[in-house]
């Protein structure tokens, strides 16, 4: 089996998903007791935030890890994998 690229930050990047979720439940409570506006969209740019720094983590170990090792094996594989890497990051940067 092969380990993923974030195996060894594993503990890290759940804790930063909590975080992310406890964020999510705080906007809940905001709307459900009617708070203003702007400040639950403060909240929501801070939550984006928060995903988008880890979506970026994530990113630099799969460049780190599974797109270099499939460079460095070469073939079709390294081929998908950057390819793969590169929609990835087009995704991203139209969020």
């Amino acid at each position: 089996m092969t380990m993923a690229g974030y195996t060894g930050n594993k503990q890290e990047h759940l804790r930063r998903l909590r975080r992310v979720e406890g964020q999510i439940r705080g906007l809940q409570r905001m709307v459900d007791d009617d708070q203003y506006c702007i400040d639950i969209l403060t909240q929501v740019s801070a939550a984006t935030s928060a995903l988008e720094s880890f979506a970026l983590a994530l990113l630099e170990e799969h460049l780190a890890h599974c797109v270099t090792e499939a460079i460095q094996q070469g073939g079709a594989e390294a081929d998908v994998k950057v390819k793969e890497a590169a929609d990835a990051v087009a995704r991203l940067v139209r969020s």
